[in-house]
């Protein structure tokens, strides 16, 4: 395991990006990991507010024309091997905004996702297991 790759299994940085299209439970849900009741900072996993600083990028809502080349830009900024997380079932696959005009394209065909967390929104124990499973797939462990 190399340098790197041991790092990530320690300590996670992750950048929150909203894609826009969504009702924003999922953000409110991601915030309530940060509390001392689930207290994601334990595990080593802390957000930050640049994604040039991310491992991860955790991404909600579905992505809408405006936002589809900008969430593609912050994935480029992001140091490789660049993380992707999409939570909740709008980044999953649209979600209520489906056959929506303004929501083109699932957050997979613009960028590789590595863990998906469905729900809606999901649960902070739904993220919380996503995560263990995204670090489990950096050491490589199925």
């Amino acid at each position: 395991m190399g340098l790197k790759t041991k790092a990530l299994t320690k300590s996670l940085w992750v950048f929150h990006l909203c894609a826009g299209g969504s009702c924003n439970n999922c953000d409110i849900e991601i915030l309530d990991l940060l509390t001392p009741r689930f207290d994601v900072e334990r595990f080593g996993i802390v957000l930050v507010g640049s994604a040039r600083h991310a491992d991860v990028l955790l991404v909600t809502g579905s992505l809408t024309r405006k936002a589809a080349p900008r969430a593609r830009r912050v994935y480029e900024q992001m140091p490789k091997p660049g993380l992707v997380v999409a939570c909740g079932a709008c980044a999953l696959g649209r979600g209520i905004f489906n056959e929506g005009y303004n929501t083109p394209c699932r957050l997979d065909e613009l960028m590789p996702v590595d863990v998906y967390i469905p729900g809606c929104p999901p649960k902070p124990e739904a993220m919380i297991a996503g995560i263990a499973k995204l670090i489990n797939k950096v050491k490589g462990q199925k």
